[in-house]
């Protein structure tokens, strides 16, 4: 396979599973668990699975300092990026959040254009522009209502810190295999999230007591952590940070069609187009990516 295939396909599903991070998180919420023990059981679980993978296998977890820094960095990151998200599900719908997390992909193309000189596309800007347009049609919410000022500045700080982990990845260049370096991004993260919860909000993180409450913290851990951040990984390093951004409007999309599909959402035109805009701006990349010839260095 085309090595920038198979990295549009591993962004594609990496977005899917992100994208079923609010169910998760609302159903742990509904259980009156607070966001930093909801989180500290995401990466905390997840961490447990892929350290029991990589034993089994009999993997090294040797690096070098610079990969340690590197990953210990990504991971703090992913901790903040993931708080600000949670925090904001406290003064805003997921919904709208999610909405406004989408501008993650302006903020890696800008920051690439100005610090690292990447030169934008036409099928960038217009890929971008089409996934703006779809995400707003995708938002239903009542535009009588003030957004939170404290909730908005949350996601922008969630849409910043993820932005920077996306060109950090690509930047970085480690020779480390995706599984691997995703363990350590998950020891760093858990620790960050735990850090918060004790000494900055000053509470314990609760025990999960039910089975629902550790379905939907499996959920979290598995999906959208385990699978999103390795799929996420492959394809940072296939086809760069911009593009991958892009096709994260895969993300809102997906909570759409889970809520028509399993909880009877009503489906209109105006979502019929929110998914066509989108649709378009990811087969943009796509298209632009797998024709554009990649070295494969694997044997």
């Amino acid at each position: 396979m085309n090595a920038r295939l198979k990295g549009c396909i591993c962004g594609v599903a990496s977005a899917i599973c992100y994208g079923t991070n609010p169910f998760g998180a609302l159903g742990l919420k509904g259980e009156g668990i607070t966001a930093g023990s909801m989180l500290f059981y995401r990466f905390s679980i997840a961490m447990v699975i892929l350290g029991a993978y990589l034993i089994c296998r009999r993997e090294s977890l040797a690096v070098t300092r610079k990969e340690f820094l590197v990953l210990a960095s990504l991971g703090v990151l992913m901790g903040f990026s993931s708080l600000g998200l949670f925090l904001s599900f406290n003064y805003m719908e997921a919904g709208v959040a999610s909405t406004l997390l989408f501008v993650y992909p302006v903020m890696v193309a800008v920051i690439m254009a100005a610090v690292f000189r990447e030169r934008v596309t036409i099928t960038t800007v217009v890929a971008i522009l089409l996934s703006l347009a779809g995400i707003r049609l995708l938002y239903q919410g009542n535009g009588d209502v003030a957004l939170s000022l404290v909730g908005i500045m949350l996601v922008l700080f969630s849409s910043l810190t993820y932005a920077i982990y996306i060109i950090v990845s690509q930047k970085a260049s480690l020779n480390v295999p995706p599984i691997k370096a995703t363990f350590f991004v998950l020891v760093f993260g858990a620790l960050t999230v735990f850090l918060y919860t004790v000494a900055v909000s000053g509470q314990p993180v609760q025990w999960l007591e039910t089975p629902a409450q550790w379905g939907y913290a499996l959920s979290l851990a598995v999906v959208s952590t385990i699978i999103s951040l390795v799929l996420l990984t492959v394809a940072v390093k296939e086809i760069g940070s911009t593009p991958t951004a892009i096709m994260g409007a895969l993300e809102p999309l997906t909570a759409v069609l889970i809520g028509v599909f399993f909880f009877h959402e009503h489906f209109t035109w105006q979502l019929a187009g929110g998914i066509f805009l989108i649709l378009g701006a990811v087969m943009l990349i796509i298209m632009g990516n797998a024709m554009v010839s990649k070295p494969d260095t694997q044997s």
